[in-house]
C-alpha cells in the first residue's frame, strides 16, 4: 500500500539527443542546490529526447534551463508515491486505480534494498481522483 502520496509537478523537457544533456541539467540543478528527486528519460524516434524531472523546487530550475538555452519546457502534474518495497505492492495500487477506472498514463521508479520504500511517479486520467483511492 502507499506510504505517502502527493500531487506535484514534473519538469518535461524535450531537448536535442546527445551525449551530456542530462549531466548539464543535472549540473544545473546541483549549482543551485536542488535535489533532483526522480529523473526519466527517453530518446524518441527522431533526434530528439524527453527528458522528466521531478523536483521540491521546479521554478527555480526551469528559469535557470531557460536562461541556459532549454526552451521546450512544461510542467505536467504527476503523483509522487512512496509504496512499502513488498512483493505485490505495485499490483495492490495498480488494481485499486483499475478498479475506479483510472487510466495511468506514464509511470517509473525505483527501489532499494529492503527498508527503504519504492518511489513512484506516475500521470494518470485523474490525478486527483487517483490521490483521494491511494491515500
Amino acid at each position: 500500500m502507499a506510504k505517502y502520496v502527493r500531487l506535484c509537478n514534473e519538469i518535461y523537457v524535450t531537448v536535442s539527443n546527445k551525449i551530456g544533456v542530462l549531466a548539464d541539467i543535472s549540473r544545473v540543478a546541483e549549482q543551485l542546490s536542488i535535489n533532483i528527486e526522480a529523473v526519466a528519460g527517453y530518446a524518441t524516434e527522431t533526434d530528439e529526447a524527453r527528458l522528466l524531472v521531478v523536483t521540491f523546487d521546479n521554478a527555480r530550475l526551469i528559469q535557470a534551463l531557460k536562461s541556459k538555452g532549454y526552451i521546450l519546457i512544461k510542467e505536467v502534474e504527476v503523483l509522487l508515491i512512496e509504496l512499502e518495497n513488498k512483493v505485490g505492492s505495485l499490483e495492490d495500487m495498480c488494481s485499486k486505480l483499475s478498479a475506479e477506472d483510472i487510466d495511468i498514463k506514464h509511470i517509473y521508479g525505483s527501489t532499494c534494498p529492503a527498508g527503504c520504500p519504492a518511489q513512484i511517479v506516475m500521470s494518470t486520467s485523474d490525478n486527483k481522483k487517483a490521490l483521494a483511492v491511494l491515500k
